[in-house]
């Protein structure tokens, strides 16, 4: 079921994941606010939480700057639920299947979220934690940025 959404480029041996392989994700308010600080930028944070326990956050923040080593690293190491997330809030609708199939509910509704979809921010208003708005409203403001960026004909120029 998993690997059918994260299409991987074909190995000779490619190793199944099912979700029984995911890793819990519970994490105490401080953390989720490490987490989103991280997000913005705090470069202090991102090696707090790497050094601290919490190496799945790490590499989410780098997933959600379109690094391709945190994502595979996410998903080879349990944490494909996270990296649904980010895939959801760059608009996979797939991912967002996925996460609702596995009862990952406040996963999907900050993917929607960061995507802009206002029901999902009435539904993160209304079932979370401020801790998780916030998460969500900082995943939102990097991902737009990088949008951004790649629509900007002057950020396209400094490439030629």
């Amino acid at each position: 079921m998993i690997e059918k959404f994260f299409k991987k480029k074909k190995t000779e041996n490619p190793e199944p994941l099912s979700v029984a392989s995911l890793k819990p994700i519970d994490y105490p308010a401080l953390v989720i606010l490490a987490w989103a600080k991280a997000v913005e930028g705090n470069e202090e944070i991102q090696s707090w939480l790497k050094d601290n326990g919490y190496p799945e956050l790490f590499f989410s923040v780098h997933a959600i700057y379109l690094k391709d080593e945190p994502r595979d690293w996410l998903l080879k190491n349990g944490y494909a639920h996270l990296l649904a997330m980010i895939h959801l809030a760059e608009g996979k609708q797939q991912a967002g299947k996925w996460l609702l199939q596995n009862n990952y509910e406040t996963l999907y509704h900050i993917g929607r979220a960061v995507d802009h979809e206002n029901e999902s921010w009435l539904w993160l208003r209304k079932f979370s934690t401020q801790d998780i708005f916030m998460l969500a409203k900082s995943i939102q403001f990097i991902k737009d940025q990088i949008e951004e960026n790649h629509n900007d004909m002057h950020a396209i120029n400094k490439d030629l």
